[in-house]
């Protein structure tokens, strides 16, 4: 008898989809460690090879899980600084970008993790460029800071890459159960006025 399992209609453009969803849902109930293709495909009702037609190897899934990922974080990021009233309230801006992210992280902390042990894989290029237009958005933010006097002279990328450490130890901590939930909005504000205070000029232009 003929397989008819790939004929369903949304094989048709959304079985990769399918397969990103389910691989979400794995990752997030039992770890990267226990996902396994062919369960993914059993889940979905589809043949091992119908996985093979859109992704070569579990890597490749991983990979591409990753940077969804980044794409979704980029998103809610831009819309939570978008969201903020007047593009000269740096501080404003600042704290809803780190917000949004902690927000992220800590609501998806098995693919925050996977996404950032992608980024840096050798041949995890869709990764790196996904997760750099994430992230990227904190340099343009440090730039507008500097132009207008706010924040010291100095690498935006580097003086970025400050209040993201920062956040980010703040969301590994709150993952790995060392600081209670309750604390995380207080720590977060009190990072990015932290930062603020320390990157701001010693004497106004």
């Amino acid at each position: 008898m003929p397989d008819t399992t790939d004929q369903r209609p949304y094989h048709h453009g959304n079985l990769r989809m399918e397969f990103l969803d389910a691989a979400e849902r794995s990752l997030r109930a039992h770890g990267v460690d226990q996902l396994s293709v062919r369960d993914l495909a059993r889940d979905i009702g589809v043949s091992h090879a119908a996985f093979r037609r859109h992704f070569a190897d579990r890597r490749a899934l991983l990979d591409a899980l990753a940077e969804s990922g980044f794409v979704r974080l980029g998103a809610e990021l831009r819309a939570a600084v978008d969201a903020i009233d007047g593009e000269d309230d740096l501080s404003a801006r600042l704290h809803a970008f780190a917000s949004a992210y902690v927000r992220f992280a800590t609501e998806n902390a098995a693919l925050t993790g996977l996404m950032n042990s992608s980024k840096h894989r050798p041949g995890a290029t869709a990764v790196a460029e996904a997760a750099a237009a994430a992230f990227g958005q904190i340099g343009d933010l440090i730039e507008e800071g500097q132009a207008r006097g706010e924040l010291d002279e100095g690498d935006p990328e580097d003086i970025g890459l400050i209040i993201y450490a920062t956040v980010l130890g703040i969301t590994s901590m709150l993952n790995s159960g060392m600081i209670e939930p309750g604390r995380l909005e207080h720590l977060v504000d009190t990072a990015v006025t932290q930062f603020l205070r320390g990157a701001s000029p010693t004497e106004p232009r």
